[in-house]
């Protein structure tokens, strides 16, 4: 039984969330919560499974109490808010950088009632299988140092490709503060999101580093000193000095996919690109991972001790695809040329 404390200051929504989820057998509503102060309270006492975590709370809001849950009593939390609203969107990724799970758009009248109640549902129950850490950044600050590594040579890098799913904001943003700004390679990334917000989440990120950041768009030339991230439901590839965006089948259920721009930059930039596979569920990216380092490219994958999931980096360990395990701060750092005389 997955038991579940549902965090919202409407009245009307904490019902409706409530009966969408007592429809499920093996999901009990643990207790409900009306704003931050009170989610933190209950969450400490009751120790439910999962968190459902609206963002726009009275007094302390959603990402605050996220905060506090994730380094005082970490439980897995799926963030339920309005991606339609920018602020709102915004503090949605500040709380996934925070250490919350997953996001998911509130019910709008363009998706039926059923539709959205079982994407609810099948969200907690993903949410409720990750094993959570205290918040990630503070995690990080109390690891050893890695050893040192020798930077890449960059007389041949073309460009660098990021994969990244659940926990993916905080360590995308460690690996960019750690690249120089004057690196001048294009960075293409893809992180696992809910389409309704993976447009704010590219604004977002654009204010966390000084890098330039913004959403792919189809056809546009791969931008030297510019991280492009991939849009909701649309696949990321480059070909001919070109970003592509199509609308392919889902690979290991996900659409952009990891693995999809690591092949399709593997087949572009042989021998001249590297790939970052960061924190997540699954497997996506461990196999296209290994198709980069095939084609002689340079392969890094997040370790497990800063890994929110380990998981995808894991199934790429395994293939034999990564060539080094490392923190993102310090695959940030490898990626610091080595300026030829």
């Amino acid at each position: 039984m997955i038991r579940v404390l549902v965090v919202d200051d409407s009245p009307t929504v904490r019902h409706r969330l409530c009966e969408a989820l007592r429809t499920d057998p093996g999901i009990e509503v643990a207790g409900v919560a009306g704003t931050g102060t009170a989610a933190i309270d209950l969450a400490r006492t009751l120790r439910p499974d999962v968190i459902t975590m609206d963002i726009m709370l009275p007094g302390l809001n959603g990402l605050a109490a996220t905060e506090h849950i994730m380094a005082h009593c970490p439980i897995p939390i799926l963030v339920v808010s309005a991606s339609d609203n920018r602020s709102e969107a915004f503090t949605t990724c500040a709380a996934l950088a925070a250490g919350a799970v997953d996001a998911l758009d509130k019910p709008t009248g363009d998706v039926p009632d059923d539709v959205w109640d079982r994407k609810l549902r099948s969200a907690v129950r993903v949410v409720s299988k990750v094993a959570v850490i205290t918040h990630p950044r503070a995690k990080l600050t109390r690891l050893r140092e890695a050893p040192p590594v020798a930077p890449v040579r960059w007389d041949r890098q073309q460009v660098v490709a990021v994969g990244a799913s659940t926990g993916g904001p905080a360590a995308v943003v460690d690996l960019l503060r750690a690249v120089p700004t004057d690196v001048g390679v294009p960075i293409l990334l893809v992180q696992h999101i809910g389409a309704a917000f993976a447009a704010s989440y590219a604004e977002w990120l654009d204010g966390q580093t000084a890098h330039r950041v913004a959403c792919a768009r189809d056809g546009e030339p791969v931008a030297p000193g510019r991280v492009t991230v991939a849009p909701g439901e649309r696949h990321l590839t480059v070909r001919d000095g070109r970003v592509h965006l199509d609308d392919g089948p889902e690979r290991h259920s996900c659409r952009p996919s990891v693995d999809v721009l690591f092949e399709s930059v593997a087949l572009a930039y042989p021998g001249a690109a590297t790939g970052c596979l960061l924190t997540g569920m699954g497997r996506d990216g461990a196999s296209g991972l290994l198709a980069m380092r095939r084609a002689g490219c340079r392969t890094l994958a997040q370790d497990e001790a800063t890994c929110v999931v380990y998981g995808m980096p894991r199934e790429a360990v395994l293939l034999g695809a990564a060539e080094e395990v490392l923190p993102p701060a310090e695959m940030g750092r490898r990626l610091v040329p080595v300026r030829q005389p």
